[in-house]
């Protein structure tokens, strides 16, 4: 599977030395020379992974983050940010806005291609989020956008559709609803923990028809988990 980066960097020679760099090593990298080339870029296409510069012409790489933390679409994305700024203070204020890492200059390619590999295992971006899932007689088509319970369709809001996606590539684990939270809706929206039992609600209203409602498990004073079915059809 080849990693699609989007480096959005102001130095035209920091560009072409970290995208010759990278070429040949399972990635495919976006230039973006300032932040409103790298929306530009994001628009066209969604990368896997962003290589983020700190200082940015017009909008800084921090301000960046934030809109992209704030957008539904893009919020997931990992980030490692790039940065002459080795302070504490700048360091955290990085990650404090989103970033999943940070990287100071001058940096060697060796740790950086660690770093990003670190990323994608720790978001589970190693993994072909594009994969249909399957779990009994459900199945999930990302690509598609569709779910389907033995080969009919199952009509389910935006946000329950992301859960189950979640879900169903993370069966048999439990996740709290803060953690609910951070991965389905993102980091930065200050939304309250009931708003995902009200959702789990909804995912499991349209899944009971089919009998596949007890998929999604209440574990008490933790949170919840989706654990795969045996047969529903038998029941």
């Amino acid at each position: 599977m080849t990693v699609h980066v989007l480096l959005v960097e102001d130095e035209a020679p920091l560009r072409e030395m970290l995208c010759f760099a990278l070429s040949g090593e399972a990635y495919e990298v976006t230039e973006a020379g300032d932040a409103g080339e790298g929306f530009t870029r994001l628009r066209e296409r969604r990368p896997d992974l962003i290589l983020l510069d700190w200082m940015l012409p017009g909008m800084s790489g921090v301000e960046f983050l934030r809109r992209l933390r704030r957008e539904a679409a893009w919020r997931d994305i990992p980030v490692i940010m790039l940065t002459a700024r080795g302070e504490e203070d700048d360091r955290v204020q990085g990650l404090e806005a989103g970033a999943d890492d940070y990287l100071v200059k001058p940096f060697s390619t060796r740790e950086l291609k660690a770093r990003m590999a670190a990323v994608l295992r720790r978001t589970g971006r190693e993994q072909d989020r594009e994969t249909p899932l399957s779990a009994g007689g459900l199945r999930l088509d990302p690509v598609a956008h569709k779910v389907t319970v033995h080969d009919g369709a199952l009509t389910l809001g935006p946000t329950e559709f992301r859960l189950l996606h979640f879900f169903m590539r993370h069966p048999e684990r439990v996740f709290s609803r803060a953690q609910l939270l951070d991965h389905v809706w993102g980091r930065d929206v200050y939304v309250e923990e009931r708003t995902v039992d009200v959702h789990i609600r909804r995912l499991r209203k349209a899944l009971a028809p089919h009998g596949y409602d007890a998929c999604i498990q209440t574990v008490r004073s933790v949170g919840y988990r989706f654990s795969a079915p045996l047969a529903p059809d038998s029941h």
